[in-house]
């Protein structure tokens, strides 16, 4: 059997974005802007998946990202896989998981949401992470997560 392999450099210090569903990947990136990233970034679309079929993978060189950006993360790609690595050595691996409550991170689709209408911050609350169902918490408006666009 011909075993074939991609080479790709192993990170010193950095963060691995693992389990990123292929047609959400581009959003990852600009959502992250790694187009302006000035140190490494390996970026793999479309590989083989035993959990997900296909998948695509970060890394990304010397950055480590805010709870904020990781919030932000799980709402354009829920249930990524996060690794940090220091030294060569993985130091943490962790799902990114929706949180409970969104804070200024996604905008209300209801038009008449005082969100929508005054200068005020978006505030939503997680009703079923399985289904991806959020609930504005001023106008009770629910939205499915794969519609929603960011702040």
């Amino acid at each position: 059997m011909k075993r074939q392999e991609l080479i790709v450099s192993a990170l010193d210090h950095g963060t691995v974005i693992d389990h990123i569903p292929c047609d959400r990947l581009f959003e990852v990136i600009n959502l992250l802007h790694l187009d302006q990233m000035t140190s490494k970034v390996t970026i793999g679309f479309n590989l083989k998946s035993h959990k997900m079929g296909t998948k695509s993978i970060i890394k990304i060189a010397d950055r480590f990202f805010t709870d904020e950006e990781l919030n932000q993360l799980s709402v354009v790609a829920p249930n990524v896989t996060l690794t940090i690595i220091r030294d060569y050595e993985v130091v943490e691996k962790r799902p990114v998981v929706l949180p409970d409550e969104l804070h200024g991170i996604v905008h209300c689709d209801n038009p008449k949401c005082i969100t929508n209408n005054e200068p005020m911050s978006t505030h939503f609350h997680v009703v079923d992470k399985q289904q991806g169902i959020i609930r504005c918490h001023y106008c009770n408006h629910e939205q499915d997560i794969k519609q929603v666009k960011l702040v």
